[in-house]
């Protein structure tokens, strides 16, 4: 029935974190013990990510479109009570744009959607993410029913090369490009590969497409392997994206009923098919020859290029690797076409593509962008500005190998080049804002020791350079940094830029250069001035409450955890500076601004 409501419950990682699971068990209960008219009784459907993680767990109703935020178990029953049977919408459940003013009924209205283009999230959060049929109903496989009934492979990765497309796993190859390699490279066997590695921290792009629409992955690399020759695909898949497993083993194994992989699919004589390898979780293995190395069952360890993998890769076979934002992408090239994908984005960066926005931004989530649009209206338009009144300071864009983006850049536009420009990088698209209670020194001293401890130590510029750098930015963040130091930085991280063996250790100097461009006078004052302006390296921050300011509601008190402040009610309080930890709880809890850095 056309207008058979449905309800679509968010059920990917985040959202079953906040008992969304439990929310989709209660709705088939409920359902299932009231005695309604057939037409009546509406689908539910477990999905994957809707976008807007901050307000999960999520829950859109359809043909009326209407999607209640924050949904918990006792809300069922009112749901089905009312939005079911009765058509009435929940107002208390709506989500409140604070950029319209207003509470807004159904998702595809809301502030954070307007400048959303999806393509390859088009069907997370609005399919079953464990049912083939829904994938199929939405234009599923049609892709690959083309091009195996119509097309030739050299036909399939000419649209490919027209269309645009790059890589978006951070290095921006050109796609159709890389397979022109594989499919000119001599052998008999050659292999497809996902990397759904996605070791950035705070990053869930690839996980979240491989949880709400595993189908599409699957696709992607089936019409790959047409194209250079290749019967045989592997997702290598992170250890700890449990959801994104269990759903990518499930879609190969329905695809395989569907006849959709396998031998002679769609009755053209082609066969492929795909298998998951769980990998470590060591962050070097996003490198491809890492990866290859790791599937192999050997250390995940990088080796010198050339030969590419798509001259001799996995088992020493032409090998293709893409990440899964860019098979996802495949699919709907080929059904609408190259000149329509290369409509989209900029003249360089065609597409879109997906970010995890998060960090002090109000609205954090899954968002998917045209390619040259600006970072001011990720931050600002979706993302709703800095979270609790807080000023913008940067924006780091490439996960832990990228840099810092500061306000004065905001209008920059997001595409592989111009991030390049700015010394920071696409990467797999991460996006994390940063308040002005950041300090910048801390913020490069964190990301670099993730990469110390992520670098696989094979090649010296990377292992010692890395570990060089750490050692005087930590003597900086704690008081012994001295004159020279952020010269010397810059030297080191030249000489490992333009040493080092793979992309982790080409990239890792980019969060401390970019700091130091851009923010040089934080490292200055840390050095010369030995104090830290944000308050966060202990060391270096005093602390003390402004009269001036103060209240005195108490607030600091209540969290302070050794007993440093005093006052009397509504009168202004003081800072014990002898017995201040510099823990900052004060700082956060305190509702005007009260506690302020010497």
């Amino acid at each position: 029935m056309q207008n058979k409501k449905t309800i679509f419950i968010c059920c990917g990682t985040g959202c079953q974190a906040n008992g969304s699971m439990k929310i989709y068990q209660a709705m088939l209960k409920a359902i299932s013990g009231l005695n309604l008219d057939v037409e009546v009784i509406p689908d539910i459907k477990k999905t994957g990510c809707h976008g807007l993680c901050q307000k999960g767990p999520l829950v859109h109703i359809a043909p009326k479109e209407i999607t209640y935020i924050h949904v918990k178990t006792a809300d069922v029953p009112e749901i089905i009570e009312r939005s079911i049977i009765k058509d009435e919408v929940i107002d208390r459940l709506l989500y409140f744009d604070k950029q319209q003013n207003a509470k807004v009924q159904s998702k595809s209205d809301w502030t954070f959607e307007k400048k959303q283009y999806r393509i390859a999230l088009r069907h997370c959060g609005g399919i079953a993410n464990d049912s083939i049929d829904d994938y199929i109903d939405k234009g599923g496989y049609q892709g690959l029913e083309k091009v195996l009934k119509t097309m030739t492979p050299e036909e399939v990765i000419d649209v490919i090369k027209k269309s645009g497309l790059r890589g978006r796993g951070g290095g921006g190859f050109p796609t159709g490009l890389k397979w022109t390699f594989a499919a000119k490279a001599q052998g008999d066997v050659k292999y497809v590969i996902c990397n759904g590695d996605e070791g950035d921290p705070g990053a869930f792009m690839d996980r979240s497409i491989m949880e709400g629409d595993p189908h599409t992955v699957l696709e992607g690399m089936a019409i790959c392997g047409y194209a250079i020759g290749a019967n045989q695909g592997f997702l290598y898949i992170r250890d700890e994206y449990g959801l994104a497993v269990e759903n990518m083993r499930k879609a190969i194994a329905d695809a395989h009923s569907k006849g959709l992989l396998g031998k002679n699919i769609c009755d053209s004589g082609f066969a492929f098919d795909a298998e998951v390898v769980r990998g470590g979780g060591a962050f070097v293995c996003g490198e491809e020859t890492s990866l290859i190395h790791s599937i192999e069952g050997s250390t995940g360890e990088p080796t010198p290029k050339p030969p590419f993998p798509a001259n001799q890769g996995l088992w020493g076979k032409p090998t293709i690797i893409n990440n899964v934002e860019t098979w996802a992408n495949v699919p709907v090239i080929i059904n609408k076409g190259a000149d329509w994908f290369a409509a989209i984005g900029s003249e360089k960066s065609k597409g879109t593509k997906v970010f995890a926005l998060v960090g002090k931004i109000n609205n954090t989530g899954l968002v998917e962008v045209p390619m040259g649009i600006k970072l001011r209206e990720i931050i600002y338009d979706i993302g709703g500005g800095v979270g609790k009144n807080r000023k913008f300071k940067a924006v780091q864009t490439g996960g832990p190998s990228g840099g810092c983006i500061p306000e004065s850049k905001l209008d920059l536009p997001i595409d592989y080049d111009s991030l390049i420009a700015e010394g920071s990088m696409m990467g797999s698209g991460g996006m994390i804002v940063i308040d002005d209670r950041t300090c910048m020194v801390e913020f490069a001293r964190y990301y670099l020791k993730f990469l110390s401890e992520e670098s696989c130590g094979k090649c010296v510029p990377c292992r010692e350079g890395i570990k060089s750098m750490l050692k005087i930015l930590t003597d900086i963040c704690e008081g012994r940094g001295q004159a020279g130091d952020i010269e010397l930085l810059e030297e080191i991280g030249a000489m490992v830029k333009a040493n080092s063996l793979c992309g982790l250790g080409k990239t890792a100097p980019n969060p401390v250069l970019s700091n130091i461009a851009n923010f040089r006078d934080e490292f200055e004052a840390h050095i010369n001035d030995k104090r830290c302006p944000a308050g966060v390296c202990k060391n270096l921050t005093k602390l003390y409450i402004d009269s001036k300011v103060c209240i005195g509601c108490g607030l600091c008190v209540k969290s302070c955890p050794v007993g440093a402040i005093s006052g009397e009610k509504k009168q202004p309080h003081v800072l014990d500076e002898e017995k201040c930890i510099k823990c900052s709880s004060c700082r956060e809890r305190c509702a005007v601004d009260a506690v302020r850095v010497r």
